[in-house]
């Protein structure tokens, strides 16, 4: 345990107030934060996904941030092997790392040391399965996966048509399924002593109003002007699906009135909390910490000091 690397991991679902605790963790630990949000890694997506602004960031160092075109594509893979690389040289600079985000296959890939098979991808493949969901949509897709990986097909929702589709394609040109291959990918222990600490609510409408009001707040800070921006672009399919800018895209096209495509953020963003609280809730040893019944601060610095090997300058 003593040559692991400390990484102390503030995660749960969006608008819990993960940025505000984790910037007065790292000032009082000596930290830098590294994001686990598998949208803030795209330029110009500031508001849309909610990035720490300069204010916001009181000088804390965020790495993982704001350095992708939103023309390119990024994977797990590619992820897990950029933050290994900085949480490293994070703790070789004497400074405490401080994962934070809401992405849980990132997490869980990250802390659980997931390797990843190099297996050649089948364009055409991808292409016939991509058309296929486009035409028929995720559940049927869904079905078909559940055929010969029940396990992965239960994680996956409908409308996470790239998992769907990569879980299908790594059966189809391997012989072996996503989840034996994470399972394969498990031998090795994580490289980090982690303390992992979840803000949830113990009132699930405190948090969808948090939800709501940000989304208020985006339409004033200039939403509408990013959103138009980017899909005047040409944006790759990973950055596409960000929730905050594809539910304008029908309002742009006069299908819906600004109302509506507010309304339907609103939504999708309540339900995709609801997914990352699922996602965190079947994660071994995370503490949970309830927003509305706890001062977070001095709870989370409870956690961390019962935190048996953490190490920091």
């Amino acid at each position: 345990m003593n040559n692991k690397i400390p990484l102390l991991c503030i995660v749960g679902p969006t608008a819990s107030g993960k940025t505000g605790l984790s910037v007065e963790l790292a000032e009082r630990y000596n930290g830098e934060i590294v994001s686990c949000d598998s949208m803030q890694i795209y330029k110009g997506m500031d508001i849309a996904t909610a990035k720490v602004t300069k204010e916001e960031a009181r000088g804390i160092a965020h790495h993982l941030v704001d350095f992708l075109p939103i023309g390119e594509a990024f994977s797990v893979s590619d992820y897990v092997k950029l933050a290994h690389k900085v949480i490293a040289e994070i703790y070789e600079r004497g400074k405490l790392p401080i994962l934070v985000g809401g992405t849980g296959l990132y997490y869980s890939s990250l802390v659980g040391n997931i390797t990843f098979s190099e297996e050649k991808i089948d364009e055409k493949l991808r292409a016939e399965l991509n058309e296929q969901y486009q035409r028929e949509g995720g559940e049927i897709l869904l079905k078909q996966l559940a055929e010969f990986d029940p396990e992965t097909a239960s994680t996956l929702h409908p409308n996470n048509g790239k998992r769907i589709i990569r879980a299908i394609e790594i059966y189809r040109n391997t012989g072996i399924t996503m989840s034996e291959q994470m399972k394969r990918s498990k031998e090795k222990p994580s490289p980090y002593n982690y303390l992992t600490i979840c803000l949830t609510y113990k009132d699930r409408q405190k948090l969808y109003d948090r939800i709501n009001l940000r989304v208020d707040k985006m339409l004033g800070a200039g939403i509408l002007d990013e959103a138009k921006a980017f899909f005047n672009q040409n944006p790759g399919k990973t950055a596409s699906a960000a929730i905050g800018i594809k539910e304008f895209k029908p309002y742009f096209d006069g299908e819906c009135s600004l109302e509506d495509a507010v309304e339907k953020l609103k939504m999708e963003t309540r339900r995709y909390a609801k997914r990352q609280l699922t996602w965190f809730r079947r994660c071994e040893d995370v503490k949970f910490l309830e927003c509305d019944c706890f001062d977070i601060l001095s709870e989370s610095e409870r956690l961390i000091n019962e935190w048996n090997f953490l190490k920091y300058s």
